[in-house]
């Protein structure tokens, strides 16, 4: 099966897990070493698949939230692009059907973008310094993302500018979806299901700095309904003293922890 036809698999219906993964898929509370805001308000999370390490954050953002997002969103959403591997530049893709809109502070006197800029900073421990800003996406009836990586593959991407490459995404669901949208991984066969208020967690660069060629994934083509999401790209730069290299080139954090 090739990788394709394993995207439209697993945008059909979910695929048994290995039964080796049971002691690994749990839940937890999670204050991110008794961060203030956690401490009164720990994060739900659910490790839904074990390699690579992907985490559900269980009712992250309020309905608020939520709304205020997708108010705001509303008037700069424009058709969302890729980069051309050939040109280099971000251009309308037949793989990406979905508009987009980038929100900043500027855009929020009410502090809602900072407020989430800052969620995000305390449970992933991570300087939002170097980060994207949000980026919220509409999908409508037929809308996808086919298969791809969130970080750059190009060698330019982990050794250019200060930033350098996408380490981590965060992927907020700001919908349910009746029918189809599901985010899958096609190379590992995981695949998650939207729940409005819920947010999906995963590092794009293993600790040594490598791309984890394990999350390709891709956005299923809605069905019925429509979909939003938001998500924030984090990058590399600025967390040398946050996510340090491991002690060999692949390790992994376990446990209770992102």
């Amino acid at each position: 099966m090739t990788q394709y036809e394993r995207y439209q698999s697993l945008c059909r219906g979910p695929w048994p897990l290995p039964k080796e993964y049971d002691s690994e898929l749990t839940c937890f509370y999670y204050d991110n070493h008794r961060t203030p805001s956690l401490v009164i308000r720990p994060v739900k999370v659910e490790v839904v698949f074990h390699k690579p390490r992907i985490f559900m954050l269980r009712g992250i953002l309020s309905e608020r939230e939520m709304d205020r997002l997708k108010e705001l969103a509303g008037p700069i959403l424009k058709r969302a692009t890729a980069k051309n591997a050939d040109s280099g530049k971000d251009e309308p893709a037949h793989y990406r059907i979905s508009k987009s809109g980038w929100l900043s502070s500027k855009h929020d006197p009410l502090g809602y973008v900072d407020r989430i800029d800052r969620r995000i900073e305390d449970f992933t421990g991570l300087t939002m310094s170097t980060a994207e800003q949000l980026q919220v996406v509409n999908y409508g009836i037929g809308g996808h993302y086919e298969p791809h990586y969130d970080f750059g593959t190009d060698e330019a991407s982990f050794t250019d500018g200060k930033d350098r490459n996408r380490i981590a995404t965060v992927l907020f669901y700001l919908s349910d979806v009746e029918l189809g949208g599901a985010t899958v991984f096609p190379i590992v066969g995981a695949r998650i299901q939207p729940f409005k208020g819920d947010a999906a967690f995963w590092w794009n660069l293993k600790k040594s700095g490598e791309g984890d060629m394990l999350t390709r994934h891709a956005g299923c083509p809605v069905l019925v309904g429509t979909k939003w999401v938001c998500n924030k790209w984090i990058h590399e730069g600025g967390q040398e003293f946050r996510r340090r290299c491991g002690l060999t080139p692949n390790e992994e954090s376990y446990g209770h922890s992102l």
